[in-house]
């Protein structure tokens, strides 16, 4: 699936879930958390490709996030490996709530901007190209995004681990639609499939994924929002 797909997926998941998941977990979600969640996820969802050195995200932060993504192929074994398994979710989710636990408020806003520039690059919220224009444009409205976020954003918010699980669940999700599959059960090689999406960037994907996926996600958002929130409470 193409980047984009990858990022409205996880905004669909999310909104999809932030009224009764997370309640379980003993989370209690505001208005502004599900709608902040519904984003952050979006950006979650492009983890996994972080080990591909030439896709959507290669360029998000520039040479930065170039060097990055070729540091985690070389250590995942390549495109399509460790992170597009079940065991690099439970990393995502724990190490992001290790980090909000132990780091605080500090890494809560890293993390914020880290995955706020992702899903501005994928959504294709910015001048196009990967050169510097837009690149910086996206570092700069991540910047503006996770500051905005501040007013509503605690320093250590339970839901933002679970966004992160969830959105890099959502990729991998997507992915086992294609005929690549993922190894959900890396290190064992086997990949998983059930092909709907026989090419990436297909109509199947960018006429009827996404536009479908786009407007479930709106009107989730719509109801979610609306309920009380000691609903979400």
């Amino acid at each position: 699936m193409m980047g984009h797909s990858h990022a409205v997926s996880g905004a669909l998941l999310f909104a999809a879930t932030a009224p009764f998941v997370p309640p379980l977990m003993g989370l209690h979600l505001q208005p502004a958390d599900v709608l902040m969640g519904t984003v952050l996820c979006a950006g979650a969802a492009l983890l996994p490709d972080l080990d591909h050195h030439d896709g959507t995200i290669a360029n998000f932060l520039g040479p930065i996030s170039k060097v990055l993504c070729q540091f985690v192929a070389w250590i995942s074994g390549g495109h399509r490996h460790a992170t597009h398994s079940l065991l690099f979710v439970a990393l995502m989710g724990g190490g992001s709530w290790a980090g909000i636990t132990y780091g605080g408020r500090n890494f809560t806003i890293g993390l914020t901007f880290f995955l706020l520039a992702m899903a501005i690059k994928a959504l294709h919220l910015h001048p196009p190209g990967d050169g510097p224009q837009g690149w910086i444009t996206v570092m700069g409205l991540a910047a503006l995004g996770t500051f905005g976020m501040l007013n509503w954003l605690p320093s250590a918010p339970g839901w933002l681990p679970y966004a992160v699980a969830l959105g890099t669940l959502a990729h991998l999700l997507g992915d086992c639609l294609t005929k690549q599959g993922s190894p959900l059960l890396w290190p064992h090689k086997e990949r998983y499939e059930v092909v709907l999406i026989k090419r990436t960037g297909n109509k199947v994907e960018t006429k009827i994924l996404v536009p479908v996926m786009t407007l479930a996600t709106f009107a989730l958002l719509l109801w979610s929002t609306a309920i009380s929130p000691t609903v979400l409470s």
